[in-house]
């Protein structure tokens, strides 16, 4: 080969390496490590962030909010990785999820992980943002101000093909495990790094984050912080209190959360008829159509649980010692020594997380001889669900932004 072609090649070569990132973002699905592949999404500019602020999260929210300006563009990648299911003997899986980077010329950002909460579509999650109005508050207040944002789809939800693992802890834990190492690997190949972790979420999403925190606490990953919104740390108390304590407010959709979880612990869990054994049958064919995610008439399903399920399960003894009861008391994600400083914020109007519910892994830790200080609960006020949540946010921001 001739000297000047010679030069010519190895200065092809080494611009194609340079912007082989840069390409990789504008198409096609791109394979960064084993099992880990991303594709580039779309760009969100300022103008569609502070919409976001502005005007989308208050109307979803229903309450005013102020939220810190948008300061840059961000980047929306989908992650497609391999996982594996806990309880199915560690079944192989693929999951998806988001990555939303900050479009500026820094290469070196905090991170901050964000659990989504109970969702009714398969793609109302995080990697299809624009389906997910708590993401899309998410990546406007974090990822536009200089964060990149992760968030898992759970099993079930997003791409992945399995049933919806609703509550089924060791695999939501492993979801959001394998998710923040399939990031870090797609960050890699972009020639970006994350310094500090964070971990948020609302709802389903603050107990999922609690779990996840466990485990990486468990594995020795270090974590800033972590922050919850209305987080049900503990399923059983949450679950109880709707067939023995119920309350004038308590919101007509808690119906779903007995129906996800039946079938999703019937499936993860293996345990053939569990759904059957707690739904009356006039409602079975029904509440398993919800479950899976086909057409369903929505208003034909009862608010009223005593029309849902079955009457022996409003005795706290029968509930206790059936096949779902003993399930349910194993969901919980607080009683461990937590190392983490942890905020779990709750709203005192809350239709679905009731205010002892929301300070409860503080008082749990704090009765623990002298006391773990690490968890503090915080109240925003006589918000709703989704209010605690629009308020909470503001919290975290100011919070993770702190020396």
């Amino acid at each position: 080969m001739m000297p000047i072609l010679r030069r010519s090649v190895a200065m092809a070569a080494l611009l194609l390496i340079a912007v082989a990132p840069a390409l990789a973002q504008e198409g096609g699905r791109i394979q960064v490590a084993s099992g880990v592949q991303y594709e580039f999404l779309e760009r969100w500019d300022t103008d569609r962030l502070n919409r976001i602020l502005t005007v989308s999260t208050p109307e979803f929210a229903g309450i005013p909010v102020t939220y810190s300006a948008a300061r840059n563009a961000v980047r929306l990648y989908r992650v497609t990785y391999a996982s594996v299911i806990p309880e199915r003997g560690n079944r192989p899986t693929t999951a998806t999820g988001l990555l939303a980077v900050p479009d500026t010329a820094e290469t070196g950002f905090p991170m901050v992980s964000y659990q989504h909460g109970t969702v009714y579509g398969r793609q109302e999650v995080p990697s299809f943002a624009a389906q997910s109005p708590e993401t899309q508050l998410m990546i406007a207040q974090f990822a536009g101000q200089g964060s990149i944002l992760i968030g898992a789809d759970y099993f079930g939800l997003g791409l992945s093909e399995e049933p919806e693992g609703y509550m089924v802890k060791a695999s939501h834990q492993q979801v959001t495990y394998d998710m923040l190492m399939a990031s870090r690997a797609v960050l890699a190949h972009l020639k970006l790094t994350s310094t500090k972790l964070f971990l948020a979420g609302w709802s389903q999403g603050g107990f999922v984050t609690m779990a996840f925190l466990q485990k990486l606490e468990s594995a020795g990953v270090a974590v800033q912080a972590a922050a919850t919104a209305s987080a049900p740390v503990d399923v059983f108390v949450a679950l109880n209190g709707f067939l023995s304590f119920p309350r004038p407010n308590d919101a007509a959709w808690v119906n779903s959360l007995f129906i996800l979880s039946a079938f999703a612990f019937e499936n993860y869990y293996g345990v053939p008829g569990l759904a059957r054994s707690l739904i009356n049958d006039e409602y079975y064919d029904l509440a398993r159509r919800a479950y899976e995610r086909q057409p369903f008439n929505a208003a034909e399903v009862p608010t009223d649980l005593r029309k849902l399920l079955r009457a022996e399960y409003f005795d706290p003894q029968f509930f206790a010692a059936s096949a779902y009861g003993r399930l349910v008391a194993q969901t919980e994600a607080y009683r461990w020594l937590i190392r983490t400083p942890v905020r779990n914020y709750y709203g005192e109007s809350d239709e679905a997380i009731t205010t002892g519910l929301g300070q409860l892994a503080m008082t749990y830790q704090r009765a623990i001889g002298a006391g773990n200080p690490r968890v503090e609960a915080v109240s925003t006020g006589a918000t709703s669900h989704r209010g605690t949540f629009a308020r909470a946010v503001v919290e975290w921001k100011t919070w993770f932004d702190a020396p």
